[in-house]
């Protein structure tokens, strides 16, 4: 592509309610023009109060922020109607009295010219067709997130925002409304920023995924960036569920309870630390004489986690096909593929790592 457009910039913002530390600090990233970014990280790590200051509703004390080549916070103070987002919170926000049309056109112009054919368009492309004079306690959560959708995208925003949209919905419409709401901002090339603490949701609609920890970015980056080579233990952790085992270095091999793996060359720094090992890539052999055991075997569609005792008591979980039927209380040896091995050192200074992804697009 070669020439991207940047249509968000947020250059070292910083957002600081009354008691440090700050909610948001020094916080930098650009979002590219079409792209949809996730905002992942546990409650409180920051990430509703950026959205919330790239929307308006809170002021930032220092830094800038930039949408669409202009500055809406910074040098100067936009409000959030002036910035050309739109908005979608988790808990819908319709107007009870209005009908899903009304609701949907509610942010059009009146002079808008075309306003009752793009207001069909909308409710057709979020999949409502048919249910324009419903009123929103006629549907259901979904149906009403999809209205909420329409109506943020109806005035063409350059940017919309969504605060955990679909987190008040049931699994099963939770997981199909993850799929069509990447697909309807796809089709509409509106870029959105949406904030989740759900690795799995921000894996499958981001294309570029910030890790928030204790109001700063730990990682940017692509979801199999983010997954595969995560950059901090913290990282790791939150969005791996991976698994963390003690080793020590014995030249050019990493001892643990468990056997000997061997050791990457680029891993120089640190003798003493903890092997990351996803579930998916721990392998089961049955052996009779080794110290691991099943603990627990869960069946999951498609494959099984099994639950592992170590000797030490310390327990490992791996994911297998569903081909690998090992039963409880089977003792197992365990290999890893060794490219799947990152070593963390006991008293990691993550800080030096965390720079190098945020902004590298």
């Amino acid at each position: 592509m070669g020439h991207e457009q940047v249509i968000l910039r947020v250059d070292d913002v910083t957002k600081q309610f009354d008691q440090p530390p700050p909610a948001v600090a020094n916080v930098s990233l650009n979002l590219i023009q079409g792209d949809l970014l996730g905002l992942l990280g546990p409650s409180g790590c920051g990430k509703t109060t950026l959205l919330r200051l790239i929307a308006g509703f809170e002021r930032p004390q220092s830094g800038r922020v930039e949408i669409a080549g202009k500055t809406v916070a910074g040098a100067h103070w936009i409000p959030p109607e002036q910035r050309s987002v739109g908005m979608v919170f988790q808990d819908y926000a319709l107007f009870p009295h209005l009908t899903v049309g009304d609701n949907v056109a509610f942010g059009l112009r009146s002079s808008h010219k075309k306003r009752s054919d793009r207001v069909d368009q909308l409710i057709e492309l979020v999949g409502l067709a048919g249910l324009e004079k419903r009123y929103p306690h006629e549907l259901s959560g979904g149906q009403q997130q999809r209205v909420a959708l329409a109506r943020a995208l109806a005035p063409e925003p350059a940017l919309i925002l969504l605060d955990e949209p679909l987190s008040n919905l049931d699994v099963q419409v939770r997981l199909r409304l993850r799929e069509e709401l990447r697909e309807i901002l796809k089709v509409t090339g509106i870029s959105g920023v949406f904030v989740t603490h759900d690795q799995e949701e921000a894996l499958a609609i981001a294309d570029q995924v910030a890790v928030m920890r204790q109001g700063k970015i730990e990682q940017l980056g692509t979801p199999e960036e983010i997954y595969t080579h995560p950059q901090t233990r913290f990282v790791a952790e939150f969005v791996t569920r991976a698994n963390f085992l003690p080793a020590k270095r014995r030249g050019h091999l990493w001892e643990t309870e468990i056997g000997c793996f061997t050791a990457r060359k680029e891993t120089e720094q640190g003798e003493t630390g903890d092997l990351m090992i996803r579930e998916e890539d721990l392998i089961l052999q049955p052996a009779d004489s080794a110290p691991v055991i099943i603990h627990t075997r869960r069946f999951l569609g498609r494959e099984y986690r099994y639950c592992l005792h170590t000797a030490s008591g310390k327990r490992l979980h791996a994911r297998t096909s569903a081909e690998v039927v090992l039963p409880v209380g089977t003792r197992v040896e365990l290999a890893v593929a060794e490219q799947a091995i990152r070593f963390f050192p006991t008293n990691a200074v993550s800080e030096n790592l965390v720079m190098n992804s945020v902004g590298s697009h």
